[in-house]
């Protein structure tokens, strides 16, 4: 039996391998969480640099979040994540979910950098 780590690191690669081939030379948004926080990163794969990140970590959301691990909070990131891309010129992203499903925390902030003005 495999243990919830394994699983995960193969959904993450499975998720990236498919998302290679869909990219054709967009970045990549990729989200993590964790039972405490939320992350999210615009990467451009091509140089292999992060251009924009955010997180509930930040000083920017720090103080105005309640909790850092709610959907609220994903939120939060999500805007701040898109208001910054934007401002580096980034508009057309792929929306990388890290093996984690598509709900909860991880929908509520693809739907808010959406919303924010990102296109995946």
């Amino acid at each position: 039996m495999k243990t919830a780590k394994e699983l995960m690191v193969r959904r993450k690669a499975r998720n990236r391998w498919s998302l290679r081939k869909k990219a054709a030379g967009r970045p990549r948004l990729s989200v993590h969480r964790t039972n405490e926080h939320m992350y999210a990163q615009v990467i451009d794969d091509v140089r292999g640099v992060t251009i924009v990140a955010a997180s509930t970590l930040d000083k920017d959301l720090r103080g105005t979040l309640e909790k850092t691990s709610d959907a609220a909070a994903a939120v939060a990131v999500g805007k701040l994540l898109a208001e910054r891309a934007k401002a580096k010129g980034v508009v057309e992203v792929v929306f990388d979910r890290g093996g984690f499903m598509f709900h909860g925390r991880v929908k509520a902030l693809a739907d808010a950098a959406r919303e924010g003005g990102l296109q995946f």
